[in-house]
């Protein structure tokens, strides 16, 4: 079968150094590691994630000789709130300057409120407290993760990459760099997030490395 044209030639790793690039999708590790370290307010040190993520993706390869490209970032933020402000300027501000660090910030949206299940009209309030119902979700995060992971295959800026969550969602780019001769590795929590392992290379097991990287 012939292979379109939009899409790229089979990937052939160069004599050099394995290149080796993070993918963080950072709400989904935030979240599910402050979860499994059974910490709600587990701070990451992100000067040191990179470092310890690479390491132990070079064991699992063999230890071959290597170069890390850089770690992207991926992440939203409520714009309509103060602590949604706050953490927008950190992720922009301070994060994004790290060595080796990119950080894409997207905005959450407002959800539609839930509706009454008898006569389907949005509960915007709630009718015991009069908080606000208003909810915000993700939008465009996955689908940047999925592209960047693709465009850079593309353009050979890495032959191994490390996926950091556990959304299953991701399996369908995976199992595309995986038939193209690309490898990715997922760091996360097993068995949590298991039908994402099961189509990544090898998988990172964050239950022994996190506390090398906790500030």
């Amino acid at each position: 079968m012939s292979i379109p044209p939009e899409t790229p030639p089979a990937h052939a790793a160069s004599s050099g150094p394995l290149k080796i690039r993070l993918f963080i999708d950072f709400w989904n590790f935030q979240l599910t590691l402050n979860e499994k370290a059974r910490n709600p307010n587990f701070k990451v040190d992100w000067l040191k994630l990179p470092n310890v993520l690479v390491a132990d993706a070079v064991r699992l390869l063999g230890n071959p000789e290597y170069r890390y490209e850089g770690t992207i970032v991926f992440t939203s933020y409520n714009p309509r709130t103060d602590e949604g402000k706050k953490y927008h300027n950190w992720a922009t501000s301070w994060l994004d300057r790290q060595p080796g660090i990119q950080v894409k910030c997207f905005e959450r949206r407002p959800k539609n409120p839930p509706q009454c299940p008898a006569c389907h009209i949005p509960v915007s309030s709630c009718p015991s407290c009069n908080a606000d119902m208003a909810r915000t979700i993700e939008k465009g995060v996955d689908t940047a993760i999925a592209t960047d992971m693709i465009r850079l295959a593309w353009e050979r800026a890495y032959d191994v990459a490390i996926l950091v969550t556990a959304d299953s969602d991701f399996v369908p780019a995976v199992e595309f760099l995986d038939l193209r001769g690309f490898r990715v590795l997922q760091a996360g929590f097993p068995p949590h997030g298991s039908h994402l392992s099961r189509a990544c290379w090898a998988t990172l097991d964050l239950r022994s490395l996190y506390p090398q990287f906790e500030r």
